[in-house]
């Protein structure tokens, strides 16, 4: 087992930023390539970070590259995300989620959250137009 929580989420003025943490306890950190995810109110989840288990790989959706980025310290146990120039759309309840990397994984299955074995408890972010 794995257990994620996550921190950081608050209420933003577009344009400003927030810095989401994740700590994880339980098994083998570095087993486990880690993503963020966000679902808004009404709308599907959505992928926007990935980071594979070393951290020497990061991918990003089209929708958040070059304002977000995930990094994560293996030393800590920790997973981040820094979310710049934050806009209201970004409004959504975000998550972490690890997914344990298994003899054929693949880093294009990050955006895919089935393959995901474990979730944080989500932290809301609400940017304010």
């Amino acid at each position: 087992q794995v257990q994620l929580v996550e921190s950081g989420g608050g209420l933003v003025q577009a344009g400003g930023s927030l810095r989401l943490s994740c700590a994880a306890s339980g098994r083998t950190f570095t087993s486990y390539a880690m993503g963020w995810f966000r679902q808004a109110t009404g709308k599907e989840r959505e992928f926007v970070a990935g980071i594979t288990w070393s951290g020497d790989s990061t991918y990003y959706p089209d929708s958040v590259k070059g304002r977000f980025i995930i990094s994560r310290d293996n030393a800590k146990n920790t997973v981040s995300l820094q979310m710049n120039s934050l806009k209201p759309e970004d409004t959504a309840v975000y998550y972490c989620a690890a997914d344990y990397v298994s003899t054929g994984w693949k880093s294009t299955d990050l955006p895919r959250y089935w393959f995901y074995d474990y979730w944080g408890q989500g932290t809301q972010v609400t940017v304010s137009s």
